[in-house]
């Protein structure tokens, strides 16, 4: 009857282990894939922030090479350009990115690739972000959990969700995210006037407030990046950077569009919040692995009758 009970217990282990799998892979997909919709529906509506790395000489010179002359190359109209052209084609990678994340599956080596250039396109458009700031370290690394949302998708399909890599690899995105976060936040470098604007819109409160709460912000988010690595308090920071990525990335929205006006405005802000969701569901993929372990362990520590 033990042996019986026992072999049971196995069993019923199992099916939950692969229940969890299944449902750390759907979060972290589901990470990916908004990530890239968002920025998909950037270069749509506007284009990327290439310009900062691509109106320059050097550019020119190439394109000359291939026969295009200077108002091929600028363009004698609204976006009509060789280079606003090509931009534009930027965003058919993105959709593709996009749709890749939805149909990607284990030994779908194709696709995994694919999403690991996007990984690239991402890592490009932060680092043309990082040189439009004039460098601003902190501008690159708070992208970090974006750019790796889709190698940890890959990395859970391939190694699966719950592989020492992929969870490290979710750790160093959480932390990114947080870090680049905490020293525009702290005040290490400039703190960016969105900051303040959604503090003050969002919670009706004066600069003088909202600076001392950005303050704090900035200590957490730190606290944040020590205690992920500390496991008896893992969760609890995992799950805090829940609450925290939610918050911040809903307040762009939320601080930019009216209200009264018939959600006027939501057209330009809401795809801040979506491109947004690596933040807070890469640290709700941590406390999901987290919690289910400490049940395993809770399990395996009560006698088999």
């Amino acid at each position: 009857m033990q042996k019986t009970n026992r072999t049971e217990s196995i069993a019923e282990r199992s099916a939950g282990d692969g229940e969890t799998e299944r449902g750390l892979i759907l979060v972290l997909r589901l990470a990916a894939l908004l990530c890239f919709a968002g920025w998909t529906w950037v270069h749509f509506y506007w284009e990327g922030p290439y310009g900062i790395l691509l109106w320059q000489d050097a550019t020119y010179d190439l394109a000359s090479r291939f026969g295009i002359s200077w108002d091929e190359f600028v363009g004698t109209g609204a976006d009509d350009g060789w280079l606003q052209t090509w931009i534009a084609r930027i965003t058919w990678l993105y959709l593709a990115c996009t749709v890749l994340t939805l149909t990607v599956r284990r030994r779908s080596y194709f696709q995994m690739a694919g999403l690991i250039g996007g990984s690239g396109l991402l890592a490009v458009l932060s680092y043309a972000k990082y040189v439009a700031s004039q460098h601003q370290l902190p501008m690159f690394v708070e992208h970090g959990g974006q750019i790796l949302a889709p190698v940890l998708l890959v990395m859970a399909l391939g190694c699966g969700a719950r592989h020492r890599i992929t969870v490290g690899t979710a750790m160093v995105a959480m932390v990114m995210t947080f870090a680049g976060h905490g020293c525009y936040a702290i005040g290490w470098w400039p703190t960016p006037g969105s900051f303040y604007g959604m503090i003050s819109v969002a919670l009706d409160v004066e600069y003088e407030t909202a600076n001392a709460m950005l303050r704090c912000f900035g200590v957490l988010d730190f606290v944040v990046c020590i205690a992920i690595f500390i496991p008896p308090l893992r969760r609890i920071a995992a799950g805090y950077a829940v609450i925290w990525g939610f918050l911040t990335a809903v307040a762009r929205p939320l601080a930019g569009m009216s209200w009264s006006l018939n959600y006027w405005g939501a057209d330009q802000y809401l795809h801040e919040a979506v491109l947004r969701a690596p933040h807070f569901l890469i640290p709700l993929y941590l406390v999901i692995l987290w919690s289910r372990s400490r049940s395993a362990i809770d399990a395996e520590a009560k006698p088999v009758t």
